[in-house]
């Protein structure tokens, strides 16, 4: 389970930037497919009774051929459940819808990102 790992690095970082946090607001992509209910689990195990806020940012690609932006959940499911434990090999699995190509950018809903610790 990839979000114990990533709860575990998190509350790392926090404890690195705070003595007592208190509250912490983080953004999930959507493209790391992270289980929020195991990783909100793993947070409160690993910290605490810190007040988690979390964001979901959509995934959102830009196909560089024909210009046009490509949404995750518009692309099958097969391909979907490819990159739920490589979301970096997306380029290996995903074409775009409307040209087939493989040539894209990742716009948002990318990684795990601490966006503010307040003590």
């Amino acid at each position: 389970m990839h979000e114990w790992a990533l709860a575990e690095a998190v509350a790392s970082f926090v404890h690195e930037k705070a003595k007592k946090p208190e509250r912490i607001k983080i953004r999930l992509g959507e493209l790391q497919n992270i289980d929020e209910e195991i990783f909100l689990f793993a947070l409160k195990e690993l910290m605490g009774q810190v007040d988690v806020e979390i964001e979901n940012e959509e995934c959102t690609l830009r196909c560089n051929v024909c210009k046009k932006e490509i949404k995750l959940k518009d692309i099958n499911e097969e391909e979907r459940e490819m990159i739920h434990f490589l979301p970096e090999a997306v380029h290996a699995f995903v074409s775009c819808p409307f040209c087939g190509s493989k040539d894209f950018s990742i716009e948002k809903g990318r990684g795990v990102v601490v966006e503010s610790v307040e003590e």
